[in-house]
């Protein structure tokens, strides 16, 4: 059963007040002994580097088509006849869409595994990508992108499972961090081939989609030359051994229900903090640079270039450190430290705003590289892949206006115009609006639980446990005869027996 660190004792029977009174004790820092990086990175074997591999590339690769859009959104304007407001309709469409996404392929990675799921969601990232570049109208190009968040939406629960599942322990917050920053590495690699492609090779915007379609097909590749996860096959396993599988499956779902939907609801309402957090301070801010500051477009690369240098250092450095100081307290830690450094970040308009970038993204991007471990040890064991995506896209749908609401909010705010094109005072708007989204970030990870070393595999899954009617002494075992591909003892076959029993019922 899980414990809430620091307070040592199970949340499911900790009264309401006790938990409360339990929030700011358990905030102080572990202090836990961690090895160096270098390690940690040693103690994982090949076979779990290539889950690691496939899974930040993949990562990666989604966060690059999101920002395709957000980076080109004033030549889609001027293509499609549209204001800028117009087009952020197709940012918020694919978030609110993910969440579709999520519970479709989450599902289906929990029941017939990681491998499968994925190789289907990458081939719907190849035809959806191709199409969007060959969009003719504003109504066309809102539906692909429709379609593409659903697809885009079962990535993030497949790629934490298969990185962190059979990820080693003391690994795990440093890995965390890594994986996580294939978000900010897709939107550092959409930057830069945003600014070699668009206007530069002719069809204005749409080689930049073009070329977004090629990368899946090697991921593809890359996903069908390795196994399933060594976690889902143990559970598979235990699963097998019942007449029923699917029943089993129905039952694990019921139970998981039954004793985790109130830490359910918090995830949800945690992400959607969260992806205020990064869509808030990241989808609007290039527009803000060119629209109210007169960046150039060179200048706007370097920049987006040097904050998501910036991001890819905080994510890992503040997952790795979430393994010594416990990861609430990272959070909140490094979501302060973000919050005092929005006025620099968002009132700076000269070149010098590169440092600003550069730290505001580690902070906002420090407090994301703990989140995939984080949900996966607050994820019950049967669900975990549809846990961990869903409540991360349910959060994205939450904060899925969150660039309109900016824009038509920035909107209010005029400067005076150059030339024709009007301008707007976008920073005060980022920045009161982040202020909120790191408080709300601050008091959601102050009252929530922490699981910090909760073991992934199914011989410790108190839920898999209250499905069999089984002790996890003899879940161990079951699996532990899987690994040798011995034969059954005896009492081995009397608990399979029981266990089919269990199925019959």
């Amino acid at each position: 059963m899980a414990t809430d660190l620091g307070s040592g004792e199970p949340t499911r029977n900790m009264s309401a007040g006790r938990y409360i009174a339990t929030r700011i004790p358990t905030l102080k820092p572990a202090m836990a002994h961690v090895p160096n990086p270098i390690r940690l990175l040693a103690l994982l074997n090949f076979q779990q580097w290539m889950f690691f591999l496939v899974a930040f590339i993949a990562w990666s690769w989604d966060a690059f088509d999101f920002f395709t859009v957000s980076l080109t959104v004033e030549d889609l304007a001027e293509t499609f006849g549209k204001t800028k407001t117009d087009i952020t309709w197709g940012i918020t469409l694919v978030l609110m869409l993910r969440s579709v996404g999520s519970i479709i392929f989450g599902l289906a990675a929990d029941r017939w595994g990681r491998k499968w799921p994925f190789v289907v969601n990458n081939v719907l990232f190849i035809v959806l990508e191709l199409a969007t570049g060959f969009c003719d109208t504003y109504e066309s190009f809102l539906g692909v992108r429709a379609l593409f968040g659903i697809a885009m939406g079962g990535l993030y629960g497949n790629a934490a499972a298969t990185a962190l599942e059979d990820c080693p322990e003391e690994a795990r917050g440093l890995i965390s961090g890594m994986l996580q920053q294939g978000y900010a590495f897709g939107y550092l690699l959409a930057t830069v081939f945003a600014r070699a492609f668009v206007d530069t090779v002719g069809h204005g915007w749409r080689p930049l989609f073009w070329f977004g379609a090629g990368p899946p097909v090697l991921i593809i590749v890359f996903r069908l030359c390795l196994p399933e996860t060594q976690a889902y096959r143990e559970r598979q396993r235990i699963r097998e051994e019942t007449p029923n599988a699917a029943k089993i499956f129905l039952q694990e779902g019921r139970v998981a229900l039954k004793n985790h939907w109130l830490l359910l609801i918090y995830m949800v309402l945690l992400m959607a903090g969260f992806n205020f957090m990064s869509h808030g301070s990241q989808d609007l801010y290039p527009t803000m640079l060119t629209n109210q500051y007169n960046f150039s477009a060179d200048a706007v690369t370097v920049t987006q270039v040097v904050a998501n240098l910036g991001a890819m250092t905080g994510g890992t450095l503040v997952g790795y450190s979430s393994s010594i100081f416990g990861r609430r307290f990272s959070i909140i830690f490094i979501s302060v430290v973000g919050g005092v450094l929005l006025y620099p970040y968002t009132f700076t308009g000269s070149k010098s705003v590169i440092a600003a970038a550069f730290f505001e993204q580690f902070c906002v991007q420090g407090a994301w590289g703990v989140i995939p471990i984080h949900l996966m040890e607050l994820s019950p064991g049967s669900f975990r892949t549809f846990v961990v995506g869903t409540s991360y896209q349910l959060g994205n749908l939450v904060s899925s206006a969150s660039s309109t609401i900016e824009s038509t909010i920035g909107e209010r705010f005029p400067l005076p115009p150059k030339g024709s094109v009007k301008r707007y005072e976008y920073g005060k708007v980022i920045c009161i609006f982040m202020g909120c989204v790191y408080a709300y970030v601050i008091l959601l990870t102050l009252i929530g639980p922490e699981y910090r070393g909760r073991h992934f595999d199914v011989a410790h899954d108190d839920d898999m446990a209250e499905v069999t009617h089984m002790d996890k002494a003899h879940l161990g075992h079951m699996v532990e005869g899987g690994h040798g591909n011995e034969q059954e003892s005896d009492a081995e076959k009397g608990r399979s027996k029981s266990v089919e029993d269990i199925g019959r019922a």
